[in-house]
């Protein structure tokens, strides 16, 4: 089965949009997700900024703002509530979600971190947070947390993938790379990467003939 690499970051808002959907449109097209946790500080910080751009640039935040709220009724989601501060630290929810993967429970882990944080507004940075998430998935929080907190080879992962994201390329998230190497940003973009997951021939002809650079 073909397989999409989804990049995402908890202080994402978009990313909380896209871990909402990604599985379905995946599972209709066949397709398997490898869900990629990262962190987008140090990649921003690589680029001289020391905040989210939707901070930098307050006109380009109201906008995104008010686009969230939109795309959040749109999806039936819980009326969007602003967490603060934004953005949110993601550290230990991310190292975390990598543990997850070792038993399958990240998907659900982080669509509920999401919830917690842009639906309840709640502070995804506190252990009290996260220990409520995972005790809601019927996990053990309290080992799951030691474990995030101490275990050496889960935080040098979490670098690790951190820097094989921005050895790819990657600017933002959420971010989805196909089998081939090719880079989708944003939520908007999920369905195109899916599509070209699944024939990628076809639809690098079909934008060669649309005259849009892929």
């Amino acid at each position: 089965m073909a397989s999409i690499d989804f990049w995402y970051e908890f202080a994402s808002t978009y990313s909380y949009l896209a871990t909402e959907r990604i599985e379905r449109a995946a599972a209709e097209a066949g397709v398997d997700v490898r869900w990629r946790p990262f962190l987008l500080g140090p990649i921003f910080a690589a680029q001289g900024w020391t905040t989210s751009p939707f901070n930098l640039y307050p006109a380009k935040g109201r906008h995104m703002w008010r686009d969230i709220e939109r795309l959040v009724a749109r999806a039936g989601l819980p009326p969007l509530t602003r967490p603060s501060p934004f953005p949110q630290n993601g550290l230990l929810a991310s190292r975390l979600a990598l543990i997850g993967l070792e038993s399958d429970w990240t998907p659900a882990f982080s669509r509920a971190v999401f919830h917690a944080e842009f639906a309840l507004g709640r502070d995804i940075s506190k252990a009290e947070t996260l220990a409520d998430v995972l005790g809601s998935l019927g996990l053990n929080a309290s080992a799951l947390l030691g474990r995030a907190r101490g275990d050496e080879a889960i935080k040098t992962l979490l670098k690790r993938e951190t820097e094989e994201a921005k050895r790819r390329g990657i600017f933002g998230a959420p971010s989805f790379v196909t089998p081939d190497g090719e880079l989708f940003w944003g939520n908007d973009r999920l369905e195109a990467a899916v599509e070209w997951t699944t024939a990628p021939r076809a639809t690098a002809e079909a934008l060669r003939v649309a005259g849009i650079e892929s």
